[in-house]
């Protein structure tokens, strides 16, 4: 669950500390964060290969945005002072040039919206969603296409990374200026995806009497819309040589078409063509963003009293547009894949989530949970199956020792070991201190006695005491493992094939591991 928003603090308290001469705190690694400029490497690595392998997917790409493009540089392939030997050379290096143009600004988008996510949410969060957007097939093909809504996908990632990053401040009227650009540039349906996060904000504001500010926002990031859209319209005047509003054109055709008109003439779909479509290039994710919600509701529920409202309200607004996109686009007759890229993000960060939820929801040692009714035992099973034949009827009797050597800082504890076993060392190639023995307690007045006292031969210098050793004669059972990277040597030898050892009750295979306690 994503959690409330905090104001964080600015870069001038940071450099007062610094000057004011306290020692600087070295900060420690932050778990699963990927450094921004290895993600920003992932992705054009990504992006990189789309623009220079996928195929062009849709028609309307090439005659709406390529041919148009072509034109305007060659003038139909017939542009004077041009040398007719360089012609093939130069016009497709300048596709690919385009293409990896794209490729670029997506990966700085997806690099800019991780960076938030991981700044805002979780750096879990961020991870798994810069792996679903550089490895997803849907993401591969919607990168570098050269089309209103792959450049509405871009917008969509800045104004989301907008809205989620407090950092100096709430970014409402940047982030309403990101989705605009979107919507009047690119595709104008692109617009209602800041709707569900405009609401948040408008709460949030109405619940901190601070509605005061918000309005401010909002009218300062509608004028910001307004400048965008006086400069297409007069970019558009150039060229087309009259007024026109594109984004409205767009609308009116595509709602308020008529009969004979608009986009169900170009064909229709199956209310389950985006089900398929999203199942082929996202796969399990696209599983995952369908059921946040789900999971989302089960979390509210079972851990009530770690989610407040305004982490809940948070959440919900997150994963909303991508419901609301879905859902619009479901009912609609005329479906085409391209109309899904302005949501992808939203979809990648819904997956995201959802998957963040459950890996929380295994990891969880709360009984009440039902990951968390698992025991212990059954969790640690690949583990504690070591000692399985001890339970075995005439295999273990009491007052049995179970020996370890190399293998002493394996030992899962007596808990696993029957009732009436010890555990006792032999000597190996190891010289630190090993743990000391607790006396025996037959009496609550001797339990307290033994914990309060200090096995004999302790230090605190990590020296070996011989005390803590048992003759291997003594041994009724010898936990032992051999690898062939391993070189034997008298005090370590290879016990699983000496037979004067005793008998091999039970092996099994694993991976070596070379590192050992020093």
């Amino acid at each position: 669950m994503a959690p409330a928003r905090k104001q964080t603090k600015g870069s001038a308290e940071s450099q007062g500390e610094a000057v004011s001469g306290t020692k600087p705190r070295t900060l420690r690694p932050v778990p699963f964060y990927l450094p921004l400029n290895i993600t920003l490497y992932v992705c054009l690595v990504s992006n990189g290969i789309a623009a220079f392998l996928a195929p062009i997917q849709d028609c309307d790409e090439v005659f709406n945005f390529w041919e148009p493009t072509h034109y305007l540089d060659y003038g139909y392939g017939f542009k004077p002072g041009r040398k007719v030997a360089s012609l093939a050379f130069d016009k497709s290096a300048g596709f690919y040039i385009i293409r990896l143009f794209l490729a670029i600004v997506c990966a700085a988008c997806q690099t800019r919206l991780y960076s938030a996510i991981c700044r805002t949410l979780s750096p879990r969060i961020g991870l798994i969603f810069i792996m679903i957007v550089a490895f997803s097939p849907g993401m591969f093909h919607a990168s570098s296409s050269f089309l209103p809504s792959s450049f509405s996908m871009y917008t969509s990632m800045l104004g989301l990374a907008a809205f989620l990053d407090w950092k100096g401040g709430q970014k409402t009227a940047e982030g309403i200026m990101w989705f605009g650009l979107g919507a009047i540039v690119g595709w104008p349906f692109a617009g209602a995806l800041v709707l569900p996060l405009l609401f948040e904000e408008a709460v949030l504001s109405f619940l901190s009497a601070n509605l005061g500010k918000f309005c401010f926002d909002v009218f300062n990031g509608g004028l910001r819309c307004l400048a965008i859209l006086a400069l297409e319209v007069a970019v558009d005047y150039v060229f087309l040589g009259k007024l026109t509003v594109v984004p409205w054109n767009i609308v009116a055709y595509n709602v308020f078409g008529g009969e004979g008109r608009g986009p169900d003439i170009f064909g229709t779909e199956p209310w389950t063509f985006y089900i398929k479509n999203l199942l082929l290039n996202f796969n399990v994710w696209f599983i995952f963003g369908i059921f946040v919600g789900p999971l989302l509701l089960l979390q509210a529920i079972f851990r009530a009293r770690s989610t407040s409202l305004e982490t809940l309200l948070r959440t919900v607004t997150l994963i909303m547009p991508f419901y609301m996109w879905f859902a619009i686009f479901t009912v609609q007759p005329h479906k085409e894949e391209r109309f899904m890229y302005p949501a992808y993000p939203f979809l990648a960060l819904n997956a995201a989530i959802a998957f963040h939820m459950v890996l929380a929801f295994i990891g969880s040692n709360n009984p009440k949970e039902l990951i968390g009714r698992v025991p212990a035992k059954v969790k640690l099973a690949a583990v504690m199956s070591v000692f399985e034949p001890f339970e075995q009827p005439g295999v273990a009797h009491a007052g049995d020792i179970v020996c370890f050597g190399k293998e002493w800082y394996r030992f899962p504890s007596s808990f696993f070991l029957p009732d009436g076993m010890r555990a006792k060392f032999i000597r190996s190639e190891f010289r630190g201190l090993l743990p000391g023995e607790f006396p025996d307690a037959p009496t609550y007045s001797a339990l307290l006695e033994g914990a309060s006292r200090v096995p004999e031969g302790m230090n605190d210098r990590n020296e070996e005491d011989a005390g803590k050793y048992t003759d291997i004669s003594q041994c009724s059972f010898l936990v032992d493992s051999y690898f062939p990277s391993h070189e034997a040597s008298e005090l370590e030898p290879n016990y699983i094939v000496f037979e004067e050892n005793g008998d091999n009750i039970v092996s099994y295979g694993g991976v070596p591991r070379t590192q050992k306690p020093e």
